[in-house]
């Protein structure tokens, strides 16, 4: 079995997003989009796992954020895009897309606190998609 885990999650990502006030009962909330969101991580990751004990000690995370372009982009653009020369520099941020991996506790490692060296890239691409990197510090991965 190898040590990199892989975990794929197609589709346009998404951040998360910060807490939000309860007007009616005064708490705070995760919003509906987030909360779905990593549910569908979480899932992809136990995928991922296929049984397999939880990730101990120190861990590397890669994240490539892969944004659908805009169809309203001119075809010089794109291209320009799909090329690298244009990245994506609105939001979320790429904090926020690194925040998503809380949905990983107890499924790929014991706590996210265990990630001592991470990375997130985030490109255009016309296929949209989160792609997850998830290895022991002393492993060499596929990213590099």
């Amino acid at each position: 079995m190898s040590d990199i885990l892989r975990i794929v999650l197609l589709g346009q990502p998404r951040g998360k997003e910060r807490v939000k006030p309860s007007y009616t009962t005064g708490h705070v909330y995760t919003p509906e989009r987030t909360v779905t969101y990593e549910g569908r991580l979480a899932y992809a990751a136990q995928e991922a796992m296929a049984g397999r004990p939880l990730f101990e000690g120190p861990l590397v995370l890669d994240m490539l954020v892969q944004v659908q372009i805009p169809q309203s982009w001119s075809r010089k653009k794109r291209v320009a895009a799909m090329s690298g020369e244009i990245r994506p520099t609105k939001k979320p941020d790429f904090d926020n897309y690194a925040k998503t991996v809380d949905a990983l506790n107890l499924i790929v490692w014991i706590d996210d606190a265990q990630i001592v060296d991470g990375r997130v890239r985030k490109v255009y691409s016309e296929q949209p998609g989160m792609f997850i990197e998830v290895r022991p510090i002393w492993t060499e991965g596929f990213f590099g």
